[in-house]
């Protein structure tokens, strides 16, 4: 702690009259003839006295080894001392974490101690551990910044170097640091003579923290606790963070290889492992504690569960990699299914081969060795061009539910940002967030980011360039599926237009579609009577459309105590029909004996009336 002799003797005099109860009498026998002990008692006992001693910046005071109890108009002299509390204990023989410090450190966020590092995550901790020699004439090891989304592998790289060294490690969340700079100088002064007493490393989790130069608050908090700190300090953040007042070095944590999950996958699930190694690294990014944690939750379910072992575990990553999407995304249950939606053959033949792409890519992408081959991103994306109610965000779900994958719907004009650089940040943490478990992402309103661009005449229009480009190399590397959806592709770029895989147009329903759309549009428990599809399927009405349309007329047969029948669902036709603003003729809406008599009257045969 750099005391000299000198200052060992008052802190000794101090720690006496916690060990011995005859000391406050000893002390009262001499000047100034107080029961505790002063700065003039010391000077008068202890050789080479220095009157610097009881500075601020010397280290009785700057460590807070000792507090001065100075009553007003007493001199600084004569004012009573007493020794910390910590450091009674440390005397003692207890040598336990100041308890001032236990409000701003939490544990750990996983239980560790039975995961082994990947080879990958063990070389970045093998060069943190050269990078820890001290150098001459430093006084401070340089901050070890881990990057990346990944907490988890940050701790046990954090914690592998941590134990190499032989030190404790602790974890500090840095929106817990207080911002005023009193209390965080008290805060990093007790860490800091605890560094000094005890062997100790500290995880600053700024995970969390908004660190971005415009906001300042919790980046000048960061760096002044660095400038201010000594020892081994690990920093996680998702990015490389320049000018922490100290030496740093960055290094990015990822997750373990798709062969080292594979790999773990194998080990924990032993004999039963079968072919799901292969299936969940393939679609899933865990780290090795989340792999563990699925293994462990399903082989404690009981045995004799119906449902196959390998739907088990996927069920169990789906939950484990659900992304915290917030406000940016809406989750979507998906429940239709192929039988459900209506497309000419064309276009369901490409929605057939997206789904095979996400569910194939392991074997062509690894066993086939185009991952080698392949400088862009190995991500598979989509846009759906059609307009709305055509069966866009269908195609998604039933896309969704074929894969057995979690699907989002983000609405592109609630993500774009008026403010430069805020709708990337909203990109990034969306992708960042579904990564691990490749959900599917369906961007709907793209046309609020992907107009076609222009001439960069302002800071604007660059950055609107900027989040384009952005979010086409994220959704190139996602290894989710990505899929846009637009009412207008004429306002696309064509150069975007050429980075997407698939391109598949929704046109507007034909009359044999619709007809098949009217046909499956009620529940098998719904009751129906009289409906004539022929009829229905004239209106010309898109897929979304005829949804509106059976339900405004199912709830209406509920009211009357009523089977669904013809003159309730025209009646939602013509509501649906004024809603969109679309002509009516009143003859599309009589039964057909009054069709069949103003056919006679004209001499004409009416195309819509229905025929037995």
């Amino acid at each position: 702690l750099g005391l000299s002799p000198f200052e060992q003797d008052i802190l000794l005099l101090c720690a006496a009259m916690e060990l011995d109860v005859y000391v406050p009498t000893l002390c009262a026998n001499l000047p100034p003839k107080q029961p505790q002990p002063t700065f003039a008692l010391a000077l008068s006992l202890f050789d080479q006295p220095a009157w610097d001693a009881l500075s601020a910046d010397r280290p009785l005071r700057y460590w807070q080894l000792i507090q001065i109890h100075q009553p007003a108009a007493q001199s600084l002299t004569t004012s009573p001392l007493q020794i910390d509390e910590r450091i009674v204990n440390y005397l003692k023989g207890l040598n336990n974490l100041d308890d001032r410090l236990a409000p701003f450190l939490v544990p750990l966020e996983a239980d560790l101690d039975a995961v082994e590092l990947p080879p990958s995550q063990q070389a970045i901790a093998e060069t943190v551990l050269g990078q820890m020699i001290r150098p001459s004439g430093h006084r401070a090891l340089p901050v070890v910044q881990l990057l990346g989304t990944d907490t988890l592998s940050q701790q046990l790289v954090a914690r592998q170097v941590a134990e190499a060294l032989g030190r404790y490690l602790y974890r500090l969340p840095l929106e817990l640091l207080p911002a005023p700079v009193s209390d965080l100088e008290s805060i990093v002064r007790l860490w800091q003579r605890e560094s000094l007493l005890l062997p100790l490393a500290l995880y600053l989790d700024a995970q969390n923290a908004d660190l971005s130069a415009a906001t300042a608050g919790q980046l000048s908090v960061l760096q002044r606790f660095l400038a201010r700190s000594d020892g081994l300090i690990f920093l996680a953040t998702l990015d490389q963070q320049r000018n922490l007042g100290r030496a740093a070095i960055a290094l990015e944590v990822r997750k373990p290889t798709a062969a080292e999950q594979e790999q773990a996958w194998a080990i924990v699930l032993g004999d039963a492992a079968e072919h799901s190694p292969a299936l969940l690294a393939a679609q899933f990014s865990l780290n090795l504690a989340e792999i563990q944690q699925v293994a462990e939750l399903v082989f404690a379910e009981t045995a004799d569960i119906a449902t196959p072992l390998h739907d088990r575990l996927w069920d169990g990553c789906l939950a484990v990699s659900r992304p915290r999407l917030d406000a940016l995304a809406q989750p979507i249950e998906p429940k239709a299914t192929w039988e459900d939606i209506v497309l000419p053959g064309e276009e369901l033949d490409l929605l057939h081969q997206l789904a095979d792409q996400v569910s194939q890519r392991h074997q062509v992408y690894n066993q086939w060795g185009f991952r080698r081959r392949m400088n862009r991103g190995l991500g598979i994306n989509a846009l759906f061009a059609g307009d709305s109610g055509t069966g866009k965000t269908m195609a998604a779900e039933v896309i969704a539910n074929d894969l057995r994958l979690n699907l989002y719907r983000i609405d592109l004009s609630a993500v774009v940002s008026k403010f430069i650089g805020e709708t990337e940040k909203n990109l990034r943490r969306l992708f960042d967030a579904a990564e691990d478990g490749g959900a599917v992402l369906f961007f709907d309103e793209a046309d609020a980011l992907f107009g076609k661009r222009s001439e960069v005449k302002d800071s604007h229009d660059r950055y609107a360039n900027i989040e384009i480009n952005y979010l086409l190399q994220r959704m190139e590397s996602y290894r989710g599926l990505a899929i846009l959806a637009t009412n207008l592709k004429s306002s696309l770029d064509t150069a975007f237009l050429r980075r997407l895989r698939f391109v598949i147009n929704f046109s507007f329903p034909g009359l044999p579609e619709r007809k098949v759309i009217w046909q499956g549009a009620f529940p098998p428990e719904t009751p129906t009577e009289g409906l004539d599809y022929e009829h229905l399927a004239r209106f010309n009405l898109t897929g979304g459309n005829i949804h509106n349309v059976v339900l405004n007329a199912a709830f209406q047969a509920a009211k009357a105590q009523t089977a669904v029948t013809m003159p309730l669902v025209l009646a939602a036709v013509r509501t649906e029909l004024k809603k969109c603003d679309r002509p009516i003729n009143e003859l599309d809406f009589c039964d057909a004996a009054t069709l069949d008599a103003a056919a006679l009257n004209s001499g004409m045969v009416y195309p819509f009336a229905p025929r037995n």
